[in-house]
């Protein structure tokens, strides 16, 4: 694990807020059968996310809902990098890849930092799905995660070259994303 806190097990909810005190993302989270549920608002896309994650924060699965009450684009891993659909359908193009990323929302990536086991200085690089809500297409992108600090990090896409530091809190969420997302108040 990342060596943060663990959530407390009765659940834990997050706001985040756009540069302009605009809702941009919120996330709800429980624990159930072993590994915690995650339904995340992404306000600017008028989507759902709802992911499974393990114990040690690994997505399992992800649902991705916008106009509908049936998914938009359900995908599984087997846990060793292999993806697929709902249909059974392997997604050959997202082998190798471990987590998911949305733009819309912090939250992908400070899961992606709570599950990192990285001390301070160290980075690694992973890759990831990256999901666009409007048009459903996936990327398989590689991206770099370097804790810079305690509670600081940096993600940078080894594709668009572009870099974000942040701040989190003491579970590895993203208090503060310049120029995209701050936290609207303490979470509980």
């Amino acid at each position: 694990m990342g060596h943060y806190k663990a959530l407390p097990a009765s659940g834990y909810q997050l706001k985040w807020l756009s540069p302009d005190q605009q809702p941009a993302s919120s996330a709800v989270l429980r624990w159930e059968n072993e590994g915690w549920t995650a339904e995340v608002a992404l306000h600017h896309d008028d989507a759902i996310a709802v992911f499974r994650l393990s114990a040690q924060w690994q997505v399992q699965q992800m649902l991705l809902f916008r106009d509908m009450t049936e998914p938009d684009l359900w995908l599984a891993t087997d846990g060793r990098g292999r993806w697929g659909e709902m249909n059974g359908a392997h997604r050959t193009e997202l082998d190798g890849c471990v987590d998911i990323d949305f733009a819309g929302t912090p939250f992908t990536n400070s899961a992606i930092i709570h599950r990192l086991p990285l001390h301070v200085g160290d980075q690694t690089n992973i890759h990831v799905i990256t999901i666009d809500v409007e048009t459903l297409s996936v990327l398989n992108e590689p991206q770099r995660y370097h804790r810079i600090e305690e509670h600081v990090w940096q993600y940078h896409s080894l594709l668009s070259g572009e870099s974000v530091t942040v701040v989190v809190d003491e579970f590895g969420f993203v208090i503060d994303e310049p120029k995209s997302f701050v936290r609207s108040h303490l979470a509980k």
